[in-house]
């Protein structure tokens, strides 16, 4: 290196020697809060990371055990890691869980550009729900379409919001903008949608959406472009959908066409093929005419895209496995890639992708685009307007959850929602001899069933597996319906 020759008076001298010093050092990178314009943020920060802070930026990670394991730990200190979410499995108490979202947030600020996490999980409301305890029970998404009421919607996703907000949770993959158009197809799947109509879908998901924007949570619209028409559930195969283009812009896409213009910020793209669309049974989550032609180009999407969890087998249908897929992902147009359970198998996507960085200039110039999209959004929820406090108070969460009165609301809310199916024998009063059975995988259901009809039996059955019974609770069931010619139901359906 060349250096400066000293001046001969000691002031212009100490200023050269300080002037050499400095320029023998590189500069300080951009960190996420300085006091700049976002755009100009985003961009020396990109600037500034190293492949392997890009690269981090873009996956978003399940961690294994209760709490934070030293994979995770060492994703966020030593890769830049972009996003944790939270699983049923990560949970013992919501104080626990905010103590942990908060010691994994001060640690992304030890990396040089001290980028927060995105933090998610699934709170639909409903049985999908990752964090039961304490948290407010809904009636679920099917419920609110049935009572027909908009602001319910509304309120749906804003207390849900709060209490994710509680325990330091950003972002939230809900709510399921798929189209109940199926019944037959993938039966547990049902309760997660709004409605076969789908105007009624959209205007119920954009309200739910503005609930979860006034908490201030990210809300994420899914499986796009829509798996209500599917046959098979995507973790365990790759649903082929038999629709043209016209009823795919026409029906599953309408939900998307509204949320985008209310200002969607997120979407999570589904494993799914439409051979009838693209001639190929691509995933769509893999495939760039629906992450670039239709969600950016032609619906003018400007969010950040993310994966479903690119384990099931729906993702690695057309590939050699999840490393391969992830690639593909990315270079379709998501800009995150979700890698949920296997600490072995998120090692092996971020091995096959970094080689990738070091030989694949297009591959790097994508992560590249998909790191500013992420850094825009983690700047709007971080530093605009009604920033989210991004390290929750674990003192404080006890006294926010339930978050108030959302437990007077959610039982309205379900009330609304009430059907009537099949009889007319309502208020219902057993006749003599009848038998009255309760089943249902809710325990509340059956004793509130037994307050009511203390002489009623009661069939629980589990969660495990998620769709349909256990054979041996089936068998347990027909026996006791083949005892007697003269019996009745009161079923609790997720």
């Amino acid at each position: 290196m060349i250096r400066p020759r000293l001046p001969k008076t000691p002031a212009a001298a100490l200023f050269a020697f300080c002037l050499a010093l400095a320029l023998s050092f590189p500069s300080s990178p951009a960190h996420f809060w300085e006091t700049k314009p976002d755009a100009d943020l985003v961009e020396e920060i990109t600037a500034n990371l190293d492949d392997t802070e890009l690269l981090g930026q873009v996956f978003f990670l399940g961690y294994v055990g209760r709490s934070p394991s030293d994979d995770i730990k060492r994703w966020i200190t030593s890769r830049n890691l972009g996003g944790v979410k939270i699983f049923t499995r990560n949970v013992t108490t919501l104080p626990r869980l905010a103590a942990d979202v908060r010691e994994l947030q001060l640690l992304s600020q030890k990396t040089r550009a001290r980028i927060p996490l995105l933090v998610a999980t699934d709170q639909e409301g409903g049985w999908v729900k990752h964090i039961r305890k304490e948290a407010s029970s809904t009636g679920g998404n099917l419920s609110l379409a049935a009572g027909g009421v908009l602001h319910d919607a509304y309120l749906t996703g804003y207390y849900l919001g709060e209490e994710l907000k509680a325990m330091g949770v950003n972002m939230n993959f809900a709510p399921t903008l798929d189209i109940y158009t199926n019944p037959e197809a993938a039966p547990g799947l049902a309760p997660r949608y709004f409605s076969s109509d789908p105007l009624q879908t959209a205007l119920l998901g954009a309200a739910y959406i503005q609930g979860q924007r006034r908490a201030g949570v990210i809300g994420t619209g899914k499986h796009f472009p829509g798996h209500g028409d599917a046959h098979l559930d995507s973790h365990g195969f790759l649903p082929v959908i038999d629709i043209d283009e016209q009823t795919l812009w026409n029906r599953e896409l309408l939900p998307y066409r509204i949320a985008v213009r209310e200002g969607l910020p997120a979407v999570m793209s589904a494993h799914l093929a439409f051979p009838r669309v693209t001639g190929r049974r691509e995933p769509a989550s893999q495939d760039a005419y629906f992450l670039k032609t239709i969600l950016r180009e032609r619906l003018g999407f400007q969010g950040v895209v993310v994966t479903d969890d690119m384990e099931m087998n729906g993702a690695i249908a057309a590939s050699a496995g999840v490393p391969e897929a992830c690639y593909k992902a990315l270079m379709a147009g998501n800009d995150m890639i979700l890698v949920s359970h296997t600490p072995a198998v998120q090692e092996l996507a971020w091995d096959y992708l970094a080689r990738r960085m070091r030989t694949d200039q297009a591959f790097r110039n994508r992560v590249r685009e998909a790191v500013r999209r992420i850094l825009s959004l983690k700047l709007d929820e971080f530093k605009g307007e009604g920033a989210f406090p991004y390290l929750p108070d674990p003192d404080q969460v006890s006294s926010l959850i339930p978050a108030p009165d959302a437990s007077d609301f959610f039982f309205e809310s379900a009330c609304r929602g009430v059907t009537l199916v099949k009889g007319a024998r309502v208020p219902f009063r057993p006749s003599a001899g009848e038998r009255l059975i309760l089943i249902s995988q809710y325990s509340e259901f059956i004793e509130e069933g037994k307050k009511r009809f203390p002489e009623a039996e009661a069939l629980q059955y589990s969660w495990d597996p998620m769709y349909r019974a256990r054979p041996e609770e089936t068998a347990r069931a027909s026996a006791v319906f083949e005892s007697t010619m003269k019996i009745s139901l009161m079923l609790a359906i997720a």
